[in-house]
């Protein structure tokens, strides 16, 4: 079993005119979530609306990060869905719901 990556678009949902592409997502239909950029977030204005949230990480490992909602369009298809601010050193992933929706 491989690994690849994909592209996608993130944008704000309120205001679709805010939105920045992301060239290079891991695809990981074991993770629930999408991980993006925390710093990529906030330019585009999607605010933390669930904060402190726990995620275990593959190592065993729980960390906490903030979640909040923005449309996610790849490959032609687009869902709204609850996104992660990844921090610096979190991988970036295109998560299972996001590919479900």
């Amino acid at each position: 079993m491989g690994t690849f990556h994909i592209g996608c678009r993130i944008e704000n949902v309120t205001r679709r005119v805010r939105g920045a592409n992301l060239p290079r997502l891991l695809v990981d239909t074991g993770s629930e979530y999408t991980w993006i950029p925390e710093p990529m977030l906030e330019k585009l204005g999607i605010k933390r609306e669930k904060k402190d949230l726990a995620f275990v990480m593959a190592n065993g490992q729980t960390i906490t990060r903030s979640v909040g909602f923005a449309i996610v369009r790849v490959a032609g298809n687009f869902t709204v869905d609850e996104v992660v601010f990844a921090e610096k050193g979190d991988l970036l992933l295109l998560g299972a719901r996001s590919l479900e929706g």
